[in-house]
């Protein structure tokens, strides 16, 4: 939004105008996820061919527009030290994210398990190589790329205004509706921790939460790339945790209780003690304390980070 703002009208941005923009995207967020699964399937369906269409015709312009003999002449990447004992490095990174909404709750119970696997599998090969292609010839075209605090802005320079604009209204709206998908999952998330609240209210806390840290990251963070990677690794050492757990368990039983599953009151074969598994809870908090050892990020560093990992590195999931 504040790119297209400055595309558009020439207004630079401030902390008011990112406060305004975060309140009205995280508002339209708020909005669309109490419009229900249905609305969101149709909008999410129709966001995906735009943003595919508009990806492709970014990538036909870069193909034509692009200096090649500069891309193919990048030289190798080097390492530095970064004055702490930590080698950083630099050259050619790819970073592949994939991001996909709880669709598969809403799937009648005789779809295919092997068809939502490749599904899911198949929808994102399809976009990696001509996304990777892309932020590549990008990242040639803006050395700067890597450490900017706004990647986004940078697509402006890279693009004439009648694509870098409606390509980023168009994002913009995948983005928005990604967030709804979440927001309206939450409330299913808390009703499975057993905690009765109304759907509205479960929504209005994850919006508290995205303008907290949307603000902190868009105002206080250096660096973008730097602040999400450190995000999405210690968010891989929980869930490496909790799924060990899971897996665990799930060796060891031989069935599950369906209907007990769904009961969150003292009656359920699963209330254990005051309602928690203290046996499962005292092993996740155990292997999260064993993952941070070895995790080293922008935020947080273990006693015993990874050899070689520049700070930026961690074995902290595969150890949790």
């Amino acid at each position: 939004m504040l790119t297209v703002l400055d595309l558009l009208f020439g207004v630079e941005s401030s902390i008011p105008l990112i406060v305004v923009t975060l309140l009205f995207f995280v508002g339209c967020t708020f909005v669309v996820s109490g419009l229900g699964i249905s609305a969101l399937r149709v909008c999410s369906t129709w966001s995906t061919y735009l943003f595919g269409a508009f990806s492709v015709l970014v990538l036909g312009y870069l193909v034509f527009t692009t200096d090649w003999s500069a891309v193919f002449g990048k030289p190798a990447g080097f390492h530095r030290d970064d004055g702490r004992g930590h080698r950083h490095h630099r050259g050619r990174r790819h970073q592949l994210g994939a991001l996909g909404p709880d669709f598969t709750r809403y799937l009648p119970r005789t779809a295919s398990s092997k068809g939502m696997v490749g599904a899911t599998i198949g929808g994102a090969g399809i976009v990696v190589l001509p996304m990777v292609l892309m932020g590549a010839v990008m990242a040639v075209g803006t050395p700067d790329l890597a450490t900017a605090q706004d990647p986004v802005s940078f697509i402006g320079e890279l693009l004439p205004p009648w694509i870098a604009v409606p390509y980023l209204l168009i994002a913009l709206v995948g983005m928005l509706l990604i967030n709804s998908m979440s927001m309206y999952s939450a409330g299913f998330t808390a009703q499975t921790l057993g905690i009765k609240v109304q759907r509205a209210w479960a929504v209005s806390v994850n919006a508290a939460i995205s303008l907290v840290f949307g603000f902190l990251l868009m105002v206080v963070a250096t660096s973008f790339f730097g602040s999400f990677i450190s995000f999405l690794t210690l968010l891989a050492v929980a869930f490496s945790a909790w799924i060990g757990v899971f897996g665990v368990d799930m060796l060891r039983r031989r069935s599950y209780d369906g209907p007990a599953l769904l009961d969150t009151t003292r009656t359920s074969a699963y209330w254990y003690r005051g309602g928690f598994a203290w046996q499962a809870m005292t092993a996740w908090a155990l292997a999260l304390v064993v993952g941070l050892l070895f995790t080293s990020v922008d935020w947080f560093s273990g006693p015993s980070p990874p050899p070689g990992s520049g700070g930026t590195a961690s074995a902290g999931w595969p150890a949790s």
